[in-house]
């Protein structure tokens, strides 16, 4: 036992325990960013918006796959909370901030974003879409 340990010092042995250790608990954060956002499919068509209101937990990535079916329409959603300051902090921060994004028909679009703040944030349709498209509106509900 004396020569296994003359030619293996514990040096060595300290080190890689401490290497074992870094591995464990990085693999462990890289599961926890690998966790994908939730995605939730939403319809765009006459006048209206499927599956809505949307429900979300606070501190959730979210992923709004949406479908224009029958013709062109297009999403628009107000970063901070309904009767929030327009200038307050940021409730829903996007990967790709647009004041309107373009839903084409037939095309899937992905919209994602962080749920950070509780409260309902009113999304409406932002692309002349007919006689009703003023009606054409959902919420998204952060949960605490």
């Amino acid at each position: 036992m004396k020569k296994i340990a003359k030619r293996f010092p514990l040096s060595i042995v300290a080190n890689s325990l401490m290497s074992l250790a870094m591995f464990l608990s990085l693999s462990g954060l890289v599961r926890a960013q690998g966790q994908g956002a939730q995605v939730i499919e939403l319809t765009a068509k006459k006048y209206e918006y499927t599956s809505s209101p949307v429900h979300v937990k606070i501190g959730t990535t979210v992923q709004l796959k949406i479908t224009a079916t029958d013709h062109d329409h297009g999403f628009k959603i107000g970063n901070v909370p309904d009767g929030a300051s327009p200038d307050g902090k940021a409730g829903l921060i996007f990967t790709s901030a647009q004041d309107c994004w373009l839903l084409k028909k037939g095309e899937t679009t992905t919209i994602e974003f962080l749920a950070q703040t509780p409260g309902t944030y009113t999304f409406k349709c932002c692309h002349s879409c007919g006689l009703g498209h003023r009606g054409m509106k959902g919420q998204i509900i952060v949960e605490p």
